[in-house]
């Protein structure tokens, strides 16, 4: 990380990534800053119905965008450079979105509704790339599941959240550490082609992974997964001038914190853990003058949008790798116990 950043508080800062990602959005509003959501709810919709659609929750409404790939692909999607075979799956007597099955609270009645929303979403996905000042992209995971077709990469294997496994469209992979700095490269110059004056921060999440598809113990995975997305990010922040690095995974998992960061399952990070980190994010990356009399260029996500706040946390937050739990009896994965 070098220096201050010094994010105004005029600036339109979007948020892409894994679950941790949503601390930091969370934390800009509380700092009065300009949290840019471009996906907002529609007029009359009351607040918990708001939290359930996830209005609020992220810049747009893209869900978790666990790995880069993903976000490559979010990108040529909103811009009509790819457009996925199998982008709809039957789920629970309705039809969700391959790309955010879990966005809605429940399944959508056909699959020309699915189509039709996201078309709308994929157009405040070009606003969020084209208007944000400052883009926050937490890097998450390595492993993922991909259609066989066309190469798309899902959030969730086919069959979690909807869909079916079919081993001759499915497939798990495993990015490399090369695959990854090509696409996070790929990823960046994109963003700069729409949006000039768009710089990046790049952070790596400190929650380990819930499961591993791997023949191997998850600590395994989950150490190999932050060790080439922390690579991959330090090698694309010493190519461009206009992408920084945030150690929110060294923050959390260094030797001097002693583990008191992490909550007893030794998997997620307790309020104080996220505290520090938010702390020293707001220290290093935005401006020390108050925004009290500034006005924003971008509308903030309203608080009332966002989940609710569960006792003892900080705030409750969306997260799809939860969703895995409810597979585990599934013949078509191998999770630790």
């Amino acid at each position: 990380m070098v220096g201050s950043l010094d994010i105004a508080p005029q600036h339109a800062v979007a948020t892409l990534g894994s679950c941790f990602a949503q601390h930091i959005a969370r934390h800009l509003q509380r700092a009065g800053f300009n949290y840019f959501v471009s996906e907002q709810a529609p007029d009359g919709l009351s607040d918990a119905d708001k939290a359930a659609r996830n209005y609020g929750v992220f810049s747009a409404r893209y869900g978790n965008v666990y790995t880069v790939r993903q976000a490559m692909q979010l990108f040529d999607r909103a811009y009509g450079r790819f457009a996925p075979v199998d982008d709809v799956w039957e789920a629970d007597g309705g039809f969700v979105d391959a790309f955010r099955p879990r966005i809605e609270p429940a399944p959508l009645a056909s699959v020309a509704a699915v189509r039709a929303s996201s078309t709308v979403h994929l157009a405040c996905v070009r606003d969020v790339f084209e208007r944000s000042d400052w883009l926050v992209f937490t890097l998450g995971l390595t492993e993922a599941w991909r259609s066989k077709i066309d190469g798309a990469v899902y959030p969730l294997a086919p069959g979690v959240a909807g869909g079916s496994f079919n081993s001759d469209r499915h497939e798990f992979v495993n990015f490399t550490v090369n695959e990854i700095i090509s696409d996070l490269k790929g990823f960046t110059e994109r963003v700069r082609e729409v949006s000039s004056n768009c710089r990046i921060i790049l952070t790596v999440s400190p929650v380990p992974l819930i499961a591993t598809y791997e023949p191997r113990h998850v600590l395994v995975s989950t150490v190999y997964s932050k060790s080439a997305l922390r690579v991959a990010a330090d090698e694309i922040e010493r190519l461009f001038d206009y992408v920084t690095y945030f150690p929110s995974y060294e923050l959390i998992t260094c030797a001097a914190s002693g583990g008191r960061y992490y909550a007893d399952d030794l998997r997620q990070v307790t309020d104080v853990g996220v505290e520090h980190v938010m702390r020293l994010f707001e220290a290093h990356c935005l401006a020390k003058t108050r925004p009290d009399d500034v006005l924003p260029t971008a509308e903030p996500a309203p608080v009332t949008g966002l989940t609710t706040p569960a006792e003892g946390s900080l705030d409750t937050v969306v997260c799809d790798e939860e969703a895995i739990e409810a597979a585990f009896s599934s013949e078509q994965t191998r999770f630790r116990e």
